[in-house]
C-alpha cells in the first residue's frame, strides 16, 4: 500500500490551499455554517460546486494512471477484510433528514435525499388528483409526482393565519427517492441533516408499530423532541401501489 499512501499524500499536499469547508463547518463538521439554513447541505452550496470542477479540472499529477494500475492490481486480501470492516463500522451510523409536518417531527434516510427546493407550482392531473396524489411539480425542468404525506400519514395540518405568518413561509418542497423512483412531498419545516447511532433509535410505540399504516422504523431523540423515523421502502411501496 506504498504507492496508495503516496497517491494520498502527494494529492494532500497539492490541494493543502482548498477550502474545505463542509469538513470543517458545514455538515461533516460542526455544522457551524450560516448557509447551511439556506442550502440545507453542503452538496447543495455553490462553494462544494466550485472546489469539485476544480478538482476535475486539475491536471493529473505526474505517474498517477501507472501508480493506480499497480496499486489496483495487488488487490491484496487484507486490505478487502480492513474495507468490509469498514464498511461495518460506517453501517453502525445512520444520517437523516429532520423535518416538521404539522406538530409532528419526522426523518427520511438522507440516502434517498435528492433535493429541498422552495414550494412551487403543483399542477393538478384532471380525474387523477386527490388528498393524497397532488399533481404534477417541474422541478429542474423534470417532471415529477407530489403526494401529500400529511395525507398518508393522517396528520392534521396547522390552520395558517395572520398571526403566524412564518408556517407558510418555512414551507419546502422535499425530492426523494432512488433514480427514476421520485416523488416531491411538500413539508412544513426543514430542520436539516443530523446524523445517529444505530443504538439511538427506540422500538416504535407498539400502538404505532400495530396501526395499519405502520410507516414510523423507530423513534430518534433530538433537541429533546420525538422523531419518528419513517420506513422509506414502505413509504414508497405504498405510494406505487396507490398512485401508479
Amino acid at each position: 500500500m506504498e504507492g496508495m499512501t503516496m497517491l494520498i499524500e502527494q494529492s494532500i499536499s497539492e490541494n493543502s490551499t482548498l477550502n474545505d469547508c463542509w469538513n470543517k463547518i458545514g455538515v461533516m463538521g460542526d455544522r457551524t455554517c450560516g448557509e447551511l439554513k439556506s442550502v440545507i447541505h453542503c452538496h447543495e452550496c455553490p462553494v462544494f460546486a466550485t472546489v469539485g470542477d476544480s478538482l476535475l479540472e486539475r491536471e493529473p499529477p505526474l505517474n498517477y494512471v501507472s501508480e493506480w494500475i499497480n496499486v489496483l492490481a495487488e488487490a491484496p486480501v487484507d486490505e478487502e477484510i480492513r474495507s468490509h470492516e469498514a464498511i461495518i463500522r460506517t453501517a453502525k451510523a445512520i444520517s437523516v433528514m429532520i423535518f416538521r409536518l404539522g406538530n409532528e417531527r419526522l426523518a427520511l434516510s438522507a440516502n434517498i435525499l435528492q433535493e429541498v427546493t422552495h414550494p412551487c407550482v403543483i399542477q393538478p392531473v384532471p380525474h387523477r388528483s386527490n388528498n393524497l396524489f397532488l399533481g404534477l411539480v417541474n422541478i429542474r425542468g423534470e417532471t415529477l409526482l407530489c403526494a401529500s404525506l400529511s395525507h398518508l400519514l393522517s396528520l392534521k395540518p396547522i390552520e395558517v393565519d395572520s398571526v403566524n405568518p412564518q408556517l407558510t413561509s418555512s414551507q419546502r418542497m422535499i425530492v426523494a427517492g432512488q433514480q427514476d423512483q421520485k416523488w416531491v412531498f411538500l413539508v412544513d419545516e426543514v430542520y436539516g441533516i443530523q446524523r445517529f447511532h444505530l443504538n439511538e433509535l427506540k422500538d416504535a410505540p407498539v400502538v404505532i408499530a400495530k396501526a395499519d399504516q405502520a410507516y414510523t422504523q423507530g423513534i430518534i431523540n433530538w433537541q429533546d423532541e420525538k422523531v419518528n423515523y419513517l420506513d422509506s421502502e414502505l413509504l414508497f411501496y405504498t405510494l406505487n401501489h396507490k398512485i401508479l
